[in-house]
């Protein structure tokens, strides 16, 4: 029995004092613990320790142990790092680097989101600004790690917000904007479930609709009439309501023409929104909300109880106080609300500029701003009381705070962008927050929703694939693992035998869908099948305006198109949204490879687009208007890149060759060329460079930003020789 698990779903207690997500035990902003400190002194009066380790992202904390995601190193040793601190006394235990590489977000906003910590497995799981999730044992080992950039075509843009992964059960959940492949290939907010374990795609929910942003909504999961749901705000303006164990829509709630960066926050079956941008049905700017959860579809007038429109909250997340609501609006004004009203009851100025979230514990609100102001306030019906304000840094130069703080075992830890604080002498022990046992459908329960896993797989031809079924009823509660359902292959040449898929052995690409079905309960696999290397194509063989079908983050940017004879791929320039796009075509674990490929582009008003390929997270792009060739990994952070003047023609076709070698020193070593694909290939690379921190593997592909069309022909991938 592969899902045993599923009759014990988060069963597994917190230790005394724990603080595993961003917002919580219960990711409400709240805390059970007693007797935490009123006042403190960064001087020493009830500080435990500071040491100097700071970030963007909140803290967690776990069996005594603080966990930080921030950046280490500069310019080219720029790298995200989880850091374990030892809670009593702010000693470093380990730390684990890794890197960003083909992503739009600046250094200066490299990690973003905050870590979650797992008590069963003991791991930490992080979500980096360019894709990468990872999964970290209690000792810093790494556990597994998907990139999802390449996989699913994950958009991380020059904003750099990026959502804290949930730790759900057996589920480890995650959400962005992507750009996949088939039914997934048209850019969408999707939330994406792996197995905690093992890394393994349990569920892919696609609920959104156009998205105008990356988001870092952080979800709110509750029980809404015997349903397990996930609730959070999407990069289309969207609240999402979806079943937990198997991604399945619920209701949503489209509240603005941006993208929602708000938590949700629960009381009882109403759930209250928040967001600061302009509304989907006004032009007012901003709205604070109460809906009815217990719908199903488009949240309407009818579930609406209460709105304050006009009203600017976009950041920092609210929280429930029982009949009160405690926001802060983007001037660093804290507000109390009538919970089931949304009256104001009253407010409190805490600055200029607001990001971090509210966290209330032992009857206080423990708060920063980001102009370095630590608020310990003591709220009651009718005033707030002001029990501490600390100023971090100076006035002129404080240090900021953009991140909630964590409570555990009687002490406060803050992080600002230059240390971590442990507020607090004395040390406690907290009892545990009450864990959640039992999520298996009662007895009897009808199969409404199939879940086949892995949900997505990637083969090579000949490879086969075993998949495990599993039933949920309708309230998307688990049933058991089934053995006897029927399966049919879409867009797929192979074999299913029992639950195994075998490929069929012939070295073409192929990409479709294995579906799964008992009863009216259905489910899907989505497979691609990558041939092996050496392999090229010149889309001879593709029918014009498609794409090779296993290509991610191609489909609707891409398509071939027979010009003077010749089938070419055409990167469109009809979208200023995604006239900017990598496509990948193969495994993430492929290294010490050759990228090869045709390119050309045309000239108008002035303007030509850019060109480029990609390989083991390396760029080798021909950028147009600058009239210059670069070497890049991560192009944002301009100290990892060489370049070069070279003067292209438009309309001439080029040839592009990109090379990266992992050395036996444990550096990494990347190599390009570009030539007229008339000439001879000339015998020298024209750029080199050597990565101390390289990237060690990765999928190979394609870069194009296209003002104007930009073409492709002749893609090869070799091994090196």
């Amino acid at each position: 029995m592969r899902l045993g698990l599923f009759a014990i779903l988060a069963c597994a207690a917190l230790s005394a004092g724990d603080w595993t997500d961003w917002r919580g035990p219960a990711r409400n902003g709240t805390s059970p613990e007693k007797n935490l400190p009123s006042k403190w002194s960064p001087s020493g009066e009830n500080l435990a320790w500071r040491v100097p380790y700071g970030g963007r992202s909140a803290p967690v904390v776990m069996n005594n142990r603080v966990y930080l995601l921030n950046p280490s190193g500069k310019e080219e040793n720029l790298q995200e790092r989880v850091m374990c601190l030892d809670a009593d006394t702010g000693k470093v235990l380990w730390e684990y680097k890794y890197n960003v590489f083909l992503s739009d977000v600046p250094p200066h906003r490299a990690a973003w989101s905050a870590p979650a910590a797992d008590p069963e497995t003991g791991n930490i799981y992080v979500f980096g600004v360019g894709g990468t999730l990872l999964a970290l044992s209690k000792d810093g080992k790494k556990v597994w790690e998907r990139s999802l950039t390449e996989e699913v075509g994950l958009v991380t843009t020059h904003g750099g917000r990026t959502v804290s992964p949930v730790i759900e059960g057996h589920l480890v959940i995650v959400s962005g904007i992507t750009t996949g492949w088939g039914e997934y290939a048209r850019a969408g907010q999707r939330f994406m479930a792996f197995d905690k374990k093992t890394g393994e795609p349990v569920w892919i929910s696609s609920p959104g609709g156009r998205p105008f942003d990356t988001t870092y909504s952080p979800p709110a999961v509750v029980d809404v009439e015997g349903t397990r749901l996930l609730i959070a705000g999407g990069g289309d303006g969207t609240i999402h309501a979806i079943k937990v164990w198997t991604g399945e829509p619920v209701w949503k709630y489209e509240i603005s023409k941006r993208g929602v960066n708000t938590g949700v926050a629960m009381n009882g079956t109403t759930a209250i929104v928040s967001h600061s941008e302009e509304n989907f049905d006004t032009s007012e700017m901003g709205l604070l909300a109460a809906v009815d959860a217990r719908h199903k579809g488009a949240i309407g007038k009818e579930q609406i109880k209460w709105q304050v429109k006009n009203w600017q909250g976009g950041f920092s997340s609210p929280l429930v106080d029982g009949d009160r609501l405690y926001q802060i609006d983007n001037g660093a004004n804290l507000h109390a609300f009538d919970v089931n009203t949304g009256k104001t009851m009253w407010q409190q100025n805490l600055g200029t500029i607001q990001k971090s979230s509210p966290v209330l514990a032992d009857g206080k609100i423990y708060v920063a701003s980001e102009n370095g102001k630590f608020w310990i306030l003591k709220p009651g019906q009718a005033k707030v009381e002001v029990l501490s304000e600390v100023q971090l840094g100076t006035e002129a130069a404080p240090e900021q705070v953009q991140a909630a703080v964590a409570v555990s075992n009687g002490r406060v830890f803050l992080v600002t962008d230059t240390a971590t604080y442990a507020i607090g002498k004395q040390k406690q022990v907290n009892p545990n927050v009450a864990a959640k046992v039992d999520w298996k459908a009662p007895a009897g329960a009808t199969p409404a929703w199939l879940q086949v896993t892995p949900a997505e797989v990637l083969l090579k031809p000949g490879e086969k694939t075993t998949l495990h079924v599993r039933s949920f009823d309708a309230k998307g509660q688990f049933i058991r693992d089934e053995t006897s359902a029927t399966f049919t292959l879409e867009g797929l040449r192979g074999l299913m035998t029992g639950t195994t898929f075998s490929t069929t052995a012939d070295s073409a690409g192929q990409a479709g869908l294995i579906k799964a079905s008992l009863g009216e309960a259905k489910g899907t696999v989505r497979v691609r099948v990558i041939p092996p290397l050496p392999w090229s194509v010149d889309f001879t063989s593709s029918a014009p305006g498609t794409v090779p079908p296993f290509w991610v983050n191609a489909t609707g940017k891409s398509s071939v198109r027979e010009i003077e004879g010749n089938k070419v791929l055409v990167k469109h320039a009809d979208n200023a949204f995604t006239k900017r796009a990598r496509a990948f075509f193969g495994p993430v674990d492929w290294h010490d490879y050759t990228v090869e490929a045709d390119v050309s582009a045309i000239d108008k008003r002035r303007q030509m687009g850019d060109a480029g390929v990609v390989a083991q997270r390396y760029n080798l792009v021909l950028f147009g208007n600058a009239q210059r060739l670069e070497l890049q990994s991560w192009q944002p952070e301009t100290k990892r890149t060489v370049q070069m003047d070279f003067p292209w023609k438009p309309n001439t076709w080029y040839r592009m060759k990109l090379r990266v070698e992992n050395m036996a020193d444990g550096n990494v070593k990347a190599s390009g060329k570009v030539w007229p694909a008339s000439d001879q290939e000339p015998g020298k690379w024209q750029l080199e460079k050597v990565d101390k921190n390289g990237n060690r593997q990765g999928s190979p592909g394609i870069y194009a930003d296209a003002p104007f069309e930009v073409f492709f022909d002749n893609v090869k991938v070799a091994a090196n020789r």
